[in-house]
């Protein structure tokens, strides 16, 4: 099993009416680093990458409504949510300085959605393998609209987890790169026993029920393009089995074009889940990217009142 170097710990508060599950690493003085996960994943996921940085940070990472251990949702999960969801956490803890963001795959898409919205509240933003979504015509919202009718009455379920090691190999399967103590680590902190002993994805299944709201790229481009701070895309260079990778990559410069300041950077050996295939490369690109010392520009020189 995989032993931290650094153990997080955990809080629990009401944001929105909504019981959030907030993980900490690091010293309450240290600089902070907000760090969001992706899509049926938690915050421990980015257990590595904390591991391997080389200076103090204070890494805080909630896990998103309906899943890890914050609370539920009664009914389905819609994406504007997560965006107040997340200006909401920033004003418990960082009620007044820029913030720095880094988000995975989901929260990846939360983040430069919200640093468009808010531009005065971010310094600077790194983005893992999160560009947002394919772009959805019209025509389609019949459609989906009648799926999301028939899901919202037959809602999808998760079959129980019957044996951690299987689960730990098909996270290996999924991500080759990834090794055995570090699936088990995730397999640990992604499922739990359920009141009846039954081991299960710590997930709302519900996340798996189609949006009926249509994804709408020139929407999010808009957002993209209001950005004021330094933006650092980190690409996983190498095979992914996430069904929209491939297509959406193909469009990933019309997508670069929509920012002022952005850096890309591939990681090699890694797919879709780049923080826990080579977490080291993603811990040395985010920390020399986000370095107190780089605050250069007027919003982000502002953030070193958080530090």
């Amino acid at each position: 099993m995989y032993t931290p170097h650094l153990v997080s710990r955990s809080e629990i508060l009401s944001i929105r009416g909504h019981a959030y599950h907030v993980r900490h690493w690091g010293r309450d003085d240290a600089p902070k680093l907000w760090m969001l996960h992706g899509w049926m994943d938690a915050s421990p996921t980015f257990q590595f990458v904390v591991d391997a940085f080389s200076r103090d940070w204070h890494v805080l990472a909630p896990d998103w409504r309906g899943f890890g251990l914050s609370a539920w949702n009664a009914g389905s999960y819609y994406f504007p949510d997560y965006l107040a969801d997340l200006d909401a956490l920033l004003a418990h803890y960082c009620p007044q300085a820029p913030v720095r963001l880094v988000g995975h795959s989901m929260g990846g898409m939360v983040a430069m959605m919200y640093a468009g919205i808010r531009p005065e509240r971010v310094s600077r933003l790194v983005s893992i393998d999160g560009f947002g979504l394919l772009d959805l015509t019209p025509d389609l919202a019949p459609q989906r609209y009648a799926q999301w009718l028939q899901e919202c009455a037959q809602p999808p379920g998760f079959a129980p987890v019957a044996d951690p090691e299987h689960f730990a190999s098909r996270l290996i399967r999924r991500n080759p790169h990834l090794t055995l103590d570090r699936a088990r680590f995730l397999t640990e902190h992604l499922t739990a026993l359920d009141a009846n002993g039954v081991r299960r994805h710590l997930a709302d299944p519900r996340h798996k029920m189609v949006n009926p709201v249509l994804y709408r790229l020139e929407e999010a481009k808009a957002c993209w393009r209001a950005i004021r701070c330094p933006v650092q895309w980190i690409i996983g260079g190498g095979a992914s089995d996430h069904p929209l990778t491939g297509k959406i990559k193909a469009s990933l410069a019309e997508r670069a074009a929509c920012f002022a300041d952005l850096e890309q950077l591939t990681v090699y050996d890694s797919g879709h889940m780049v923080q826990q295939e080579q977490p080291e490369q993603v811990a040395q690109a985010i920390e020399r990217f986000m370095a107190p010392t780089r605050c250069a520009d007027p919003v982000a020189a502002h953030a070193r009142s958080e530090n």
